[in-house]
């Protein structure tokens, strides 16, 4: 019975767990996003979060404590030079979880783990940049109907040389 066991242990000794975990996250730091079964992705989130927390703030220590846990030194170079920046403003919920159906061997519940602020489908930035670009362009009606005059009066040259 699982009577008060907080984390979820994988199937694996203690060593086993959390070696699986920093390959894992270094993966996902360095390709910013990974395919993994569902339960190992729910168990890397909790364990990617708070060193995404701690890459926030650069300084030696923050680096050691990321270091301690994920044993590898591009990733945490990786994680504090680049990823650090984009979720600098963001207050937490630095991963997404996307359920992508059943495995065909074994039939296991599949997932895709990836970095929020690294999906420009996803990403809600993104639209507020492409609002404002919107806006910009309304600003100027008068840009905006001459580009518009020239393709009208192009598109009607062309039909005249068809015709001929």
């Amino acid at each position: 019975m699982r009577h008060g066991r907080k984390i979820n242990h994988l199937g694996r000794k203690t060593a086993h767990r959390k070696a699986m975990l920093a390959n894992m996250a270094a993966s996902l730091i360095e390709h910013k996003r990974i395919n993994t079964t569902v339960a190992k992705a729910k168990a890397l989130k909790q364990f990617v979060e708070p060193l995404v927390t701690k890459s926030k703030e650069d300084t030696t220590h923050n680096r050691r404590l990321v270091f301690s846990k994920l044993r590898d030194k591009y990733a945490v170079s990786e994680l504090f030079r680049e990823v650090a920046p984009k979720v600098g403003d963001r207050p937490g919920g630095y991963t997404r979880i996307i359920k992508l159906g059943n495995r065909l061997g074994d039939n296991a519940d599949m997932a895709l783990i990836e970095l929020v602020d690294f999906n420009e489908i996803y990403n809600v930035s993104g639209a507020t940049k492409k609002k404002s670009s919107t806006r910009r362009s309304r600003r100027g009606k008068s840009s905006a109907k001459a580009t518009e005059a020239n393709p009208e009066t192009t598109k009607k040259e062309d039909s005249s040389k068809e015709e001929e």
